[in-house]
């Protein structure tokens, strides 16, 4: 069963988890189907308050949150700005954008649907405001980071499919050299 997580928090101690905003957790079954082990999941996190809607087409949302994540992650962690700082400015939005086309062109080689479009998925991650990601908390701690699973990941499909990626490529040479500088 894949899920995606919504919810935003951060570690301020081992252990100690501070929950800043979000409880949604998107459910669903890889082949689309309705199973019932999905629906009695989402029945539970529901009567825990959760918002858990179940989707026919989970792949779709896994990838528009790793649509984002893909490009604010690596840029916060290279900068040490928030979702909203990078959402707003005007020289590095673009490199948002780009990066963000690509991955969306891969995606769509898979037979993704997206949804949305590139501006709204960057306001999404702009209404979250001043909010530091999760490689950024990670990279402040001395943790190691996400860069594979996030970044390195949608290069290699990319690959596969025959996408090239220019903009992924800088960002992902980059925030690498960074997770191996800290």
């Amino acid at each position: 069963m894949g899920c995606v997580v919504y919810p935003a928090g951060s570690v301020v101690a081992p252990g100690h988890v501070v929950h800043h905003f979000g409880e949604r957790f998107v459910l669903g079954e890889p082949d689309g189907t309705l199973s019932e082990r999905c629906l009695r999941l989402a029945a539970a996190l529901r009567e825990a308050g959760f918002e858990a809607p179940v989707s026919e087409r989970i792949r779709d949302a896994i990838w528009v949150k790793l649509w984002g994540n893909l490009c604010f992650n690596p840029l916060s962690a290279l900068t040490g700005a928030t979702l909203e700082q990078i959402a707003r400015d005007p020289g590095v939005r673009p490199i948002v954008e780009r990066a963000m086309a690509e991955a969306q062109a891969t995606g769509e080689a898979l037979g993704v649907h997206f949804g949305m479009t590139i501006a709204e998925r960057i306001a999404l991650a702009e209404s979250v405001g001043a909010f530091k990601s999760s490689m950024l908390q990670d990279l402040e701690r001395g943790r190691s980071l996400e860069v594979d699973a996030l970044v390195a990941a949608v290069q290699e499909v990319a690959r596969l499919v025959g996408v090239p990626t220019p903009t992924i490529d800088v960002i992902l040479a980059l925030v690498r050299l960074r997770a191996r500088t800290v």
